[in-house]
């Protein structure tokens, strides 16, 4: 008797569940308003404007036959970031190869000398407006060489800019534009963010315009690309493509997490995996050059490599992470200490060395003329050399070499 009884509830609450999801799919407003919320975003991750985030805000969007209904939108994180967010416009003078015949001898006698022709080349991207004075960051590779760049403003202003600094090992450069008052991006907080967040990306694919695009935080700590000397990038699979360089990745509600700067594809266009230079990197390049008109990094002249397994094995290394010194800068300041290619080094001030990229950015935090402590590993024992530090010197033109 229990049994059936029990089964005839549990038929009862199942077909009364199932009954209410349709309901609430299909026609939401027949439901009253707590059971309409089904299937509408957690407290945990409210949409901007929710009564969870203490604005009291209704969290559900209203339908287009003004119903309420369970839509998750980012309209307002949109709205939030779009303003701040710049098309950047850059031309320069592009040399043309003479033609042949004008390098003639017999056709340079009877015409004179003719210099190679030049024609203005224009290219595109994008930059986030960090500060209302005219501040405006971008990427290196935006505007490298530009003899004119002109920024765009959402609100159909535009400006000429010129160049405050620039930072090719993190592909960072800082323009300044002549207007004022205007809208700038709130920094979020990436200590707080994890893979599987949402995140928009904002810029001007192809120069078709102010665009923005959905995806999530794919992953975290991206290294070992070849984009970059120092990388630690935010992976996307928002949509970017060409011209949205230098554009904001924002979270769900507005915060810039980083700059936009590279894409992972085999035809040119998106593919899904987009990379993002952190926010934390963006706001030390930015203080740096506009306190000092330029980036300074600690040094110390050495050649490093990863410690593989295999390397490890064939040194008879017992450890696996740290990175291994491959060479040394002749009188740098790790030759002056005492260092020898070989040595593993695998602590900077008492803060562990995972591999390269990890080495390269404690070694860039240190400050030039200080005396910090390196922990090495040489012939199976751990041995601390003091060392000053010295300034990093500027890259070459071309393709950054990891070398610390």
């Amino acid at each position: 008797m229990l049994k059936r009884l029990w089964m005839t509830f549990a038929q009862t609450v199942t077909v009364a569940l199932a009954v209410i999801f349709v309901v609430a799919t299909l026609r939401p407003e027949w439901l009253p308003r707590k059971l309409s919320m089904v299937g509408a975003p957690s407290a945990m991750n409210p949409p901007i404007g929710s009564s969870a985030d203490g604005s009291g805000a209704d969290s559900t969007a209203q339908s287009p036959g003004g119903g309420s209904a369970p839509w998750l939108s980012y309209g307002e994180a949109a709205r939030a970031a779009i303003p701040a967010v710049v098309n950047i416009y850059t031309t320069k003078e592009a040399r043309i190869p003479n033609h042949p015949l004008l390098n003639d001898p017999g056709f340079r006698r009877f015409f004179g000398e003719q210099g190679p022709a030049r024609r203005p080349v224009s290219s595109l991207g994008s930059g986030v407006i960090v500060a209302s004075d005219g501040l405006v960051l971008t990427n290196h590779h935006v505007v490298e060489a530009a003899d004119e760049i002109e920024v765009a403003l959402a609100d159909g202003r535009r400006a000429k800019a010129q160049v405050v600094g620039s930072d090719p090992e993190t592909d960072l450069a800082v323009l300044r534009i002549g207007l004022t008052a205007l809208p700038t991006l709130a920094f979020g907080d990436l200590e707080r963010v994890q893979v599987g967040d949402v995140v928009l990306a904002i810029g001007n694919p192809f120069g078709v315009g102010t665009t923005v695009t959905m995806g999530i935080v794919s992953a975290l700590g991206r290294t070992h690309l070849g984009i970059n000397t120092f990388e630690n990038f935010i992976q996307t699979d928002a949509a970017i493509n060409p011209g949205n360089s230098g554009g904001a990745l924002v979270d769900s509600r507005g915060r810039l997490l980083g700059i936009n700067t590279a894409i992972y594809s085999r035809s040119g266009g998106s593919m899904g995996i987009g990379f993002a230079i952190p926010v934390t990197t963006a706001r030390q390049v930015v203080d740096s050059i506009v306190k000092q008109g330029g980036v300074v990094r600690g040094y110390i002249g050495v050649e490093p490599q990863d410690l593989t397994p295999e390397i490890a094995e064939a040194f008879q290394i017992p450890r696996r992470e740290g990175a291994i010194i491959a060479g040394l800068v002749r009188g740098g300041p790790a030759d002056k200490a005492g260092v020898k290619a070989g040595d593993v080094l695998i602590a900077v001030e008492g803060r562990a060395v995972k591999d390269t990229p990890s080495m390269l950015n404690l070694i860039s935090q240190l400050e030039p003329g200080r005396t910090a402590n390196l922990r090495f590993v040489r012939e199976g024992r751990e041995v601390d050399l003091p060392i000053v530090i010295g300034r990093r010197p500027k890259p070459p033109r071309g393709p950054a070499q990891p070398n610390e």
